[in-house]
C-alpha cells in the first residue's frame, strides 16, 4: 500500500497547527467541514480551493510561505 504523502502547504499546516497547539479537528470544525476532508486537502487528494484562504487566515499563515 502507498504511502500517503502531506503537500507542502499540508506541512505548512500541520507545523502551524503545533506552534498553535490545535488540533486537525478544532481547524475543521472552524472551517465548517470534516476532519477526513481537511486531511484529503492537506495531502493533495482534493483542491480544497474554497478553503485555503480560510485556513490561511485561521491559522494567520504567510501567503509566501504557505503556497
Amino acid at each position: 500500500m502507498k504511502k500517503r504523502k502531506l503537500t507542502p502547504f499540508g506541512l505548512n499546516v500541520k507545523n502551524r497547527l503545533a506552534d498553535l497547539n490545535m488540533s486537525q479537528k478544532a481547524l475543521a470544525k472552524k472551517l465548517g467541514t470534516s476532519d477526513a476532508y481537511l486531511s484529503m486537502i492537506l495531502y493533495g487528494e482534493r483542491s480544497g480551493n474554497m478553503y485555503i484562504e480560510n485556513i490561511r487566515s485561521i491559522l494567520d499563515m504567510d501567503h509566501e510561505k504557505s503556497s
